[in-house]
């Protein structure tokens, strides 16, 4: 909400006085305008409170209450005017009109700047977009887990986070699930013929109406088009930018929960949602993480792959964990502790490639892992192999997301240098011809002795020790990497 009328004239430095207006102080003030125009509303949107000094007040009574009236009906906030500029009191015109109509005045000194006031009440306003905000995140955060108990929760931690508001759940044909508070269920024969509409509208559409003197919306529930259910919510005024924002969030939440009566929709989710955790697309970090954290298996988790689909499918339906078939391939989240990898193999023959045990924060690497284990299984006919017996090291990582991206970290002081494309060419030049400078300058057509302050430069930037063999086999791997991707 914007900061009100009152809250900006209680700012001490400010020095604001009112003198008109005083049943007016719960206006909202939307920003600061100054303007010394006759008629400044056509560059007014509503709201603003309006600064002048009246250097060029020259109005008669008639003109005055013109002047004030065409503020009020642009909705101006109120009404400041500047003392000791041209005027040492508010001409009497404009007390007298601005008294007759009702506009809020506020008797500015000469020593508070207008921009003093603008700047006070744009901090007012970045405060309470913040509080709107983290009331919004706090309330989502208890939305979701709200859902973790099912839908009628969800209605009713919505139902109180609407203050003088009620909420309602329907089924599809209109009829009443769940009502907080429960007398809200006798609103539903005032939504039939917006439901019968809205059901037969060939793509789902929300609704606001008014009825009863309340301001209601309806929205459909459901995935893909498919109609599960209504939620209808109501209340004395229009809901607000943050409750609309609630409103939607529980529709959502509401919508992946009814799905869940159908399985096959359930499965649908249940593999989008570990699609999205593989490719690092949602996270489980951070603030209003822990919802999603409890719905997934129990620390530490594993990755499994495994190919013949149909059969590894069959096997998932049976297993606590999340399931999804990508391009012919059968993917599976589990707790480390069952050890979903050795029953998967034990069920399908192989081969089954099984990650290292990891924390939910890290799946995509997992992920990795896992693919580079069935590589490894179908190259050995194996039925089962788990990263963890795997070469380790560089070596080990080549030729997958992995391995890419320690090459990429590994060049980085050098990709980051304002000469990185010529500082990468003179290192691949120089490991190419084994040190020697002659031939390597010669490759990059460039003297020898700028090829020898471009690796002086190289060794600055690099933390390893450009004369270690390992070291330089290392990077002329990470070279060669990131030249193929």
């Amino acid at each position: 909400m914007p900061p009100s009328l009152g809250t900006v004239l209680r700012t001490p430095r400010l020095r604001l006085r009112l003198l008109n207006g005083a049943d007016r102080l719960d206006t909202p003030v939307r920003w600061v305008a100054v303007s010394e125009l006759t008629d400044p509303t056509p560059y007014l949107e509503g709201g603003e409170l309006l600064l002048t000094t009246g250097v060029r007040w020259t109005h008669g009574a008639e003109e005055a209450r013109g002047y004030v009236r065409r503020l009020l009906d642009r909705g101006v906030a109120g009404l400041g005017f500047g003392l000791g500029v041209a005027h040492d009191q508010v001409p009497p015109t404009l007390a007298d009109a601005v008294a007759e109509f009702g506009l809020p005045l506020v008797a500015v000194p000469r020593e508070t700047p207008f921009i003093a006031i603008g700047k006070e009440v744009s901090r007012l306003l970045a405060k309470a977009e913040y509080e709107g905000l983290s009331r919004a995140f706090t309330a989502q955060r208890q939305l979701t887990r709200a859902a973790l108990r099912g839908a009628e929760a969800v209605v009713d931690r919505l139902g109180a986070e609407l203050a003088q508001g009620w909420t309602l759940l329907l089924a599809p044909d209109g009829s009443p699930r769940h009502a907080h508070p429960p007398q809200a269920a006798s609103r539903v024969s005032e939504l039939t013929g917006e439901v019968r509409r809205l059901r037969g509208l060939r793509q789902p559409a929300s609704a606001s109406l008014s009825a009863g003197g309340e301001h209601i919306t309806v929205q459909p529930l459901g995935v893909a088009g498919r109609v599960r259910g209504f939620l209808a919510t109501g209340g004395p005024h229009p809901l607000d930018s943050e409750e609309r924002t609630l409103v939607n969030a529980a529709a959502s939440l509401l919508s992946l929960e009814l799905e869940r009566g159908d399985p096959a929709a359930s499965d649908r989710l249940r593999g989008g949602l570990l699609a999205a955790l593989l490719t690092g697309a949602v996270t489980v970090t951070g603030p209003g993480a822990e919802p999603l954290r409890a719905a997934l298996p129990e620390e530490p988790v594993v990755v499994v792959v495994a190919e013949g689909a149909d059969a590894a499918v069959s096997w998932g339906r049976g297993e606590e964990g999340l399931a999804l078939v990508d391009g012919g391939r059968f993917r599976f989240l589990g707790s480390a502790r069952s050890d979903p990898g050795a029953r998967l193999a034990a069920f399908t023959g192989g081969p089954v490639g099984v990650s290292e045990p990891v924390g939910h924060d890290a799946l995509p690497e997992a992920l990795a892992q896992a693919e580079r284990a069935l590589g490894a299984a179908r190259r050995d006919h194996a039925e089962l192999v788990r990263h963890a017996d795997l070469p380790g090291g560089f070596l080990g990582l080549l030729g997958t997301p992995a391995g890419v991206g320690t090459a990429q970290r590994l060049l980085a002081p050098l990709r980051g240098h304002r000469s990185g494309a010529e500082l990468l060419a003179s290192l691949r030049a120089y490991l190419a011809a084994s040190g020697r400078w002659d031939a390597a300058a010669e490759s990059l057509g460039v003297h020898r002795h700028t090829l020898r302050y471009r690796i002086a430069r190289i060794r600055e930037l690099l933390p390893g020790d450009l004369d270690d063999p390992d070291y330089r086999a290392e990077l002329w791997l990470a070279l060669r990497m990131t030249e193929r991707g």
